[in-house]
């Protein structure tokens, strides 16, 4: 059994399937997302060996007619997107529209939205069912969700890791921020989506092993230049920022590599 990562066509989402004919990256296929027939590319492929099998199947090679009717379902999403946003603005209900995917027969369209708080949509679903001759399904997504579907750059100059390749959003904390020696200002290590930035959190297990590794601050070591004080550490480059109090009572701060001092 093989199992693939797909990406849906007009989005930055990606799903993993189990497929049980042989497929190859770039392959276009439809897959059974939710009960959901869905048109998409494949990305990767790998295999599971004894895993617990995915609810997600890969149905079959899309043939030609496949992606005539994937390309009306495209047209279909956006202007369904545009109805929507229309709607939402004309009830003035206080939550954002960020995405929309149609099924593959076009019997079904999904509406996905940002909201602060819990939202009667009701109204909305039956005026959507009226303007779009179609089965509605609402769902609500968190903003990190949203960042992965809309996409953006992140503080470090290149694309957010959610709409790049991260699959899975993991907790993130503070604590992994002080652990990689960063600021605590949670302005400068929030992503676009507003939370603690994900890099934080798969990053992490390196720093923790290395600080594990490194001498505490604050803490005496010995040097070829005698006792001192560490001062700071540069975890990434495994170098030690040692203060020396001379006899004239100034101050002296050389760097050593980790390997060069005792503690």
């Amino acid at each position: 059994m093989q199992r693939v990562e797909i990406k849906i066509q007009g989005t930055n989402k990606t799903y993993s399937c189990d497929s049980s004919i042989e497929v190859r990256a770039k392959d276009k296929v439809v897959a059974d997302l939710n009960g959901v027939e869905t048109f998409g590319e494949v990305i990767t492929v790998f295999d599971v060996g004894d895993e617990k099998p995915n609810s997600n199947k890969v149905i079959r090679l899309a043939t030609k007619a496949d992606i005539d009717n994937a390309s009306s379902a495209l047209k279909t999403a956006v202007n369904a997107y545009k109805v929507a946003k229309e709607k939402v603005k004309n009830l003035n209900l206080d939550m954002n529209i960020v995405g929309v995917n149609c099924s593959l027969d076009l019997s079904k369209i999904i509406i996905e939205f940002v909201a602060e708080d819990r939202v009667d949509f009701r109204e909305l679903v039956k005026e959507l069912v009226h303007s779009l001759k179609s089965r509605i399904e609402l769902r609500q997504i968190t903003v990190r969700e949203q960042a992965q579907i809309v996409g953006g750059i992140g503080s470090c100059g290149r694309i957010c890791c959610c709409a790049s390749f991260l699959k899975d959003f993991e907790k993130v904390s503070m604590k992994m921020a002080k652990t990689q020696g960063l600021s605590l200002n949670p302005t400068k290590i929030s992503g676009a989506c507003g939370r603690l930035m994900c890099c934080l959190e798969y990053e992490n297990p390196f720093y923790q092993e290395v600080a594990n590794k490194m001498p505490k601050i604050n803490s005496e070591v010995k040097t070829k230049d005698g006792k001192g004080t560490v001062v700071y550490q540069d975890l990434l480059k495994e170098i030690v920022s040692v203060k020396f109090v001379n006899k004239d009572e100034t101050v002296t701060i050389k760097d050593y590599n980790l390997s060069d001092i005792k503690f």
